[in-house]
């Protein structure tokens, strides 16, 4: 790219010309300006892993807009402004008591249990291809499964689930609160709005007939007094069911992409299904779900040779970072056998994935399935032609053929 980074905009650094691959870019400003200041909107911009990974570990950089200087004009405010102020935009020690109540359905020892009945769902969605025609896998696969098992552990009906699908894609844009205009901003609160009120009317029947699930606990934790109120209520089951399913359907989709674009890694796989677990997390590393995140100063603090005052906001990239050769040996390769492989894609911190645990096991179970029950699989359509998501917080595919042909 010619763009001297003097002229460069954020709009061009984060536009769709960048969006299949921004990596020779994001090198680019790794290594002429790791600490890029966004003339627009004076955010800086972290590409090294290092600042990203400092950052994110400090409690001084908070994720709750209200110590932001720009007040109203940024959208986490107005996703807050919805009554649905989530854990993602939360500092202790509010962040601290409500992620104790959610957190033990989430712990490694609870998720692995699920392990067997994952394999089940994933055996259910696939019995039906038999090969001979295309498979659409973010369709058919990479979205079904993740929602299953997230409407499982919160008790929505089987009846119900049908609806989730737009409303999730919808509300998930509101993440992209600087990449949106005011038309999708409006969709994606309306749709975390038909989240809250059809969880309403969950949390009523929950309320008078008690079951076995996630959303029973919470309701139990809320009736137990200052725990958690009926705003933190909604707050934690849109999140749950959000970031629950958007990340891991990414996941399964941008890792299957990445293995049948690198034929010899997909071998790899064949050949040794023990190579599953790095195969999860390198794919998390190099084409993660999560592509970027961001913090508030609640001091005036330095990084990167920068020093911000109080409510400046800077910007970790972590798709730049996860992909920083000072961090990792031959960044842009797909490697499915790489160690030592601490990528930031989960975040780092208090804010660290509640779910990351869940979202490992699916991925896992996943693509141990493919291998071993498809090893010819292939894409149907010329890798050119696979096109990602107008998403810019979440990075995921549109559709993803595959074929055993």
């Amino acid at each position: 790219m010619g763009t001297a980074l003097s002229d460069l905009t954020s709009e061009e650094l984060f536009g769709p010309q960048n969006k299949r691959d921004p990596h020779p870019l994001y090198h680019r400003l790794r290594s002429e300006a790791p600490a890029w200041l966004d003339p627009v909107d004076g955010e800086l911009i972290l590409t090294r892993w290092e600042d990203c990974e400092a950052v994110l570990r400090d409690p001084r950089w908070s994720s709750d807009p209200a110590h932001s200087t720009r007040g109203a004009e940024d959208m986490r405010g107005a996703i807050g402004d919805a009554g649905v102020r989530t854990l993602l935009f939360m500092d202790p020690p509010d962040h601290t008591r409500l992620r104790r109540l959610v957190s033990k359905a989430f712990t490694p020892r609870a998720v692995e249990q699920l392990r067997g009945h994952v394999g089940e769902i994933f055996d259910d969605l696939m019995s039906g291809w038999s090969g001979e025609a295309p498979f659409e896998v973010m369709t058919g696969l990479a979205y079904q499964l993740p929602v299953i098992v997230i409407c499982e552990l919160l008790g929505v009906p089987v009846d119900d689930r049908h609806q989730m699908e737009g409303w999730s894609s919808d509300a998930s844009r509101l993440l992209d609160f600087a990449q949106i205009d005011e038309a999708t901003a409006m969709k994606g609160m309306f749709a975390a709005m038909s989240f809250i009120n059809y969880f309403n009317g969950l949390f009523e029947a929950r309320r008078a007939e008690p079951q076995d699930d996630l959303l029973t606990e919470l309701i139990k934790a809320e009736e137990d007094g200052d725990k958690l109120t009926e705003e933190e209520l909604r707050s934690i089951v849109l999140l749950l069911f959000v970031a629950g399913h958007e990340t891991t359907m990414n996941l399964i989709g941008n890792g299957l992409f990445a293995m049948l674009s690198n034929r010899d890694e997909w071998e790899r796989l064949v050949a040794d299904p023990s190579l599953i677990p790095t195969a999860v997390e390198e794919v998390l590393r190099y084409d993660g779900p999560v592509h970027i995140t961001g913090r508030i100063a609640t001091t005036e603090l330095e990084i990167a040779g920068h020093v911000l005052p109080k409510g400046g906001q800077v910007v970790t990239l972590l798709a730049a970072a996860n992909r920083d050769p000072e961090k990792f040996p031959d960044p842009d390769r797909f490697d499915v056998g790489r160690t030592d492989n601490h990528h930031l894609t989960f975040s780092h911190g208090i804010h660290y994935c509640l779910g990351a645990a869940l979202a490992r096991l699916e991925g896992q179970v996943v693509f141990d399935r493919l291998v071993q029950r498809y090893p010819d699989l292939r894409l149907a359509v010329d890798a050119e032609d696979i096109e990602y998501r107008e998403h810019f917080v979440l990075r995921g595919l549109k559709a993803l053929p595959v074929s055993l042909e």
